[in-house]
């Protein structure tokens, strides 16, 4: 009976051991945690891959946002692949004391592993700056050169066709009066009084 008893302990053991093996093991991608620099600056952190971890860290501070990628191999640190969340909780506790996020420091390392190798440690490798307000200076720019235009041609709408003005030819009479006078004057002199009219109009005829 009590070989029976122990045989059930050693196969109760036995399944219990093979259950832990097939238990998942603790993973982090996909979390995102949120935390304030020194300087009061929003970060959002987030993280993915699995033996090469891929750390994205994103910040806003005073109307415009900045961001930062590090990869590095912290699961070869034994700590690490106990408890993932609690690493990546003593990354963010070393960025909340820093003044900027992503300038400050090129490499972050958690207090449990101090002692891990080079490859545990996340390295910077990418990071920028970018105008948080970029999308609406485009949209005020858009808006902007429509209203100018449109102006403009209601501008074009007033001012119309310039108005034509006919040509005026220049009289001829000055001419016409000093003939005339010339005429009255031949009359006079070589036409009786009664036909002075006639003769000068004659006269003006020939002479003009």
């Amino acid at each position: 009976m009590k070989s029976v008893a122990l045989l059930f302990l050693v196969v109760i053991c036995g399944v219990a051991g093979w259950g832990q093996k097939l238990k998942p093991k603790k993973r982090s991608n996909g979390e995102e945690i949120n935390f304030r620099t020194k300087t009061k600056d929003v970060c959002t952190m987030s993280m993915s891959g699995d033996e090469e971890m891929k750390l994205r860290i994103e910040c806003k501070s005073q109307g415009k946002s900045y961001w930062c990628e590090y990869t590095g191999k912290p699961s070869v640190c034994r700590p690490f692949r106990n408890n993932p969340k609690l690493y990546w909780n003593q990354i963010a506790v070393e960025l909340r004391k820093l003044p900027h996020a992503c300038e400050s420091t090129q490499v972050l390392k958690a207090t449990m592993c101090q002692k891990a190798p080079a490859d545990a440690l996340m390295k910077q490798i990418a990071a920028g700056m970018e105008p948080e307000d970029l999308a609406n200076q485009d949209k005020s720019v858009q808006k902007t050169s429509a209203s100018v235009r449109g102006a403009g041609k209601s501008s074009v709408k007033k001012i119309g066709k310039p108005a034509i003005l006919p040509l005026i030819k220049p009289t001829q009479h000055g001419q016409g009066s000093e003939n005339e006078t010339e005429a009255m004057k031949l009359a006079r002199e070589h036409c009786w009084e009664s036909l002075h009219g006639f003769c000068s109009y004659i006269i003006g005829i020939f002479r003009g």
